[in-house]
């Protein structure tokens, strides 16, 4: 593959100076039919984890099987479900139903919807998800920031006071709609698009989702009965202030006493995490406290706001309306790791959709899996998804005969859960981390942050997937390009700029280039390496230090190249070749390699200039600038005898 002769710059035309024979050949990867490598690609992008694995050698009544555990991840556990198992998943039920319920009721709320919505949302879906979902710790409920969300944005086409059950049906629609995206994502193999969603920008959108469903919640702590339906900072303080006079002492000293006791119990949970359950307790403790107190006292009639009538009746039993996510996934994901099992984004995606589609039919609005839910179950002990199907018996329960019961829950008390619940959410630790790890990634965080806290929620979920998308294109469209030198006394090359100790070749520019060469960025990186050459050419040359002879090309991070970064490197090449400049590639990839040689850009460049790491490439123009000065030193022999040399 080498030339058993090279021409060295600098030499009489001619003249042929014979190197040693090459013993660190680089290898053109095998050929491989375009069919073949088309599978291969597509097989790594939708089945990275291959699924298909277990299957192969198996009898067809054995992969009938699998594939129902595959669909139905239900039967994988069951056959070997116990009695201990039960009893850990009925206590992890029951504690998370009594969360279930007063969450549910104060999301709905939150949404503009019928409480009783709620806890329909309570029960329906985890039932689905029982079956489908591949996570044992994950609790299936309503979340804050969907309800807000939801409750955002279709707050902007009809009003919930004034068309109720206009409202009821686009809701249950949106919850459909969002029900087949998530399957249909999940079917498609496409889960991976959500993890363009970066952790600032997740943590900067949930830190200010939790703000906004805070400060929406000042309406029930003042006894507020007019709101602005904005959720910007601004109109929010504007609303708040321009209505001192309708402020309610009772209200506050109830929703302040709330408060603070949810906030204690919490801080105690997490101090003594054997007492979780004190904090599990504490929501429903306050409703059915803040229920008892509204009814003796007749709370409605000193300013004290109940859930009925303001915002609908309560009726027992499963008599529902007529009717014509991100967050779950990687919550599952996180307590999957504290239990060291494999959680499938895909199967997630379709179980999440699946139950959102059945809740729709069901007179159910949008559900997840809240990390607060979900954390109490897992701390409750939990083994399989038998808790949620537990859960949703004890919603039932409710439904069918303790509703009445809730007539008189103070609407303080809901303002006051949701906000306990969302304080938890402001994760300003991790903010602190960002700014001290990456000052661009808090900028992101802070970006998205004040993006939902000052305009409203769904700019600041543009701007979250914007920033993601910017940031994502940004690293393609402008790679790093870094100049290496040698680390004394050894055969390591890093960047200059990092280790003070790297020293520069005399006559040789190394550059590295940390990205994909793709269309992207051929423009940058043209001009990015010319200009590295320029300096370096404009650097006064001296005894020790000769002019640039030859440009050493690091291709160890270029995953991939295509037809812009072929013609890139082809005009690269001609421009060294114009100036009297070699052109060395050192530690090209498979891929790159192949893609170069059927575009005969290797026998461009010439495969004796092809190397597998920086200091072969090295040795060969130190071996070829002192072969021209007829005076090679004993080092520079000693690494060629030794077959250091790709020459």
């Amino acid at each position: 593959m080498a030339a058993s002769g090279l021409v060295f710059p600098g030499t009489a035309s001619g003249s042929v100076e014979y190197c040693p024979p090459c013993t660190h050949q680089v290898p053109l990867p095998p050929a491989r039919p375009f069919l073949q490598t088309l599978r291969a690609n597509v097989k790594e992008t939708f089945f990275p984890d291959d699924p298909f694995r277990h299957f192969r050698g198996r009898s067809a009544s054995r992969r009938f099987l699998l594939a129902l555990q595959y669909v139905l991840p239900v039967l994988q556990w069951a056959p070997t479900y116990s009695l201990g198992f039960l009893k850990a998943d009925l206590l992890a039920g029951v504690t998370i139903a009594s969360l279930a319920i007063p969450q549910g009721i104060s999301y709905a709320k939150l949404a503009g919807l019928p409480p009783i919505l709620g806890l329909y949302s309570s029960f329906v879906p985890p039932l689905v998800y029982a079956v489908l979902g591949s996570s044992r710790d994950l609790a299936v409920g309503t979340v804050a920031v969907g309800s807000l969300l939801m409750g955002s944005m279709l707050g902007k086409a009809v009003s919930p006071l004034h068309d109720p059950v206009l409202y009821l049906h686009l809701a249950f629609t949106t919850t459909f709609f969002a029900g087949v995206l998530q399957a249909s994502l999940g079917i498609l193999r496409l889960g991976f698009v959500v993890d363009f969603l970066s952790h600032a920008t997740i943590v900067g959108f949930m830190g200010g989702s939790a703000t906004v469903v805070c400060l929406q919640q000042l309406k029930g702590i003042l006894g507020l009965h007019h709101f602005t339906t904005d959720t910007d900072l601004v109109s929010v303080m504007k609303s708040v202030f321009s209505q001192t006079h309708q402020w309610r002492w009772e209200s506050v000293v109830l929703g302040v006493g709330f408060l603070i006791f949810l906030l204690f119990t919490r801080f105690l949970s997490k101090r003594r995490p054997k007492f979780f359950w004190i904090s599990a307790m504490a929501p429903l403790t306050c409703i059915i406290l803040g229920s008892l107190l509204a009814y003796s006292t007749h709370a409605e009639n000193h300013g004290v706001d109940v859930v009925s009538p303001p915002i609908g009746k309560l009726k027992k039993g499963l008599n529902p309306p007529s009717s014509s996510s991100l967050e779950g996934t990687a919550v599952a994901r996180s307590f999957a790791t504290l239990k060291n099992y494999h959680i499938d984004g895909n199967k997630e995606m379709v179980a999440f959709g699946m139950m959102n589609i059945a809740g729709s039919l069901t007179s159910c609005y949008l559900t997840a899996g809240p990390f607060s839910r979900t954390a109490v179950n897992y701390n409750a002990g939990c083994k399989t998804a038998v808790s949620n199907m537990v859960m949703a018996v004890a919603v039932m329960f409710t439904l069918l005969f303790l509703t009445p019961l809730f007539h008189y829950t103070p609407l303080v008390v809901l303002s006051s859960i949701i906000i306990s619940a969302m304080i938890g959410l402001i994760d300003y630790a991790a903010a602190i981390h960002l700014w001290k790890v990456d000052k661009l990634d808090f900028c992101v965080c802070m970006g998205a942050y004040l993006g939902v806290v000052f305009v409203n929620v769904e700019t600041g979920l543009l701007i979250s997937v914007g920033v993601s998308i910017l940031r994502v294109l940004l690293f393609v469209g402008r790679p790093r390009t870094v100049v290496l030198g040698n680390i004394p006394n050894s055969t390591i090359y890093r960047r200059m700029d990092h280790y003070s100790d790297a020293q520069p070749i005399s006559g040789v520019l190394i550059l590295r280039v940390e990205a994909p060469i793709y269309f992207a960025n051929t423009s940058y990186l043209r001009e990015r390496l010319f200009r590295w050459m320029d300096e370096m050419e404009e650097e006064p040359s001296s005894k020790d230090r000769k002019s640039l002879q030859y440009v050493i090309l690091d291709m160890g991070a270029v995953g991939g190249i295509d037809t812009s970064g072929i013609s890139m490197l082809e005009e690269l090449k001609k421009t060294t070749e114009r100036k009297g400049i070699q052109l060395l590639l050192a530690n090209p990839g498979s891929e790159v390699m192949k893609k170069l040689s059927q575009a005969k850009v290797m026998e461009s460049i010439g495969w004796q200039w092809i190397f597998l790491t920086v200091d072969e490439a090295v040795t060969a123009c130190n071996f070829a600038l002192h072969v021209v000065c007829k005076a090679p030193t004993p080092d520079i022999a000693g690494k060629i005898t030794s077959g250091h040399s790709n020459v």
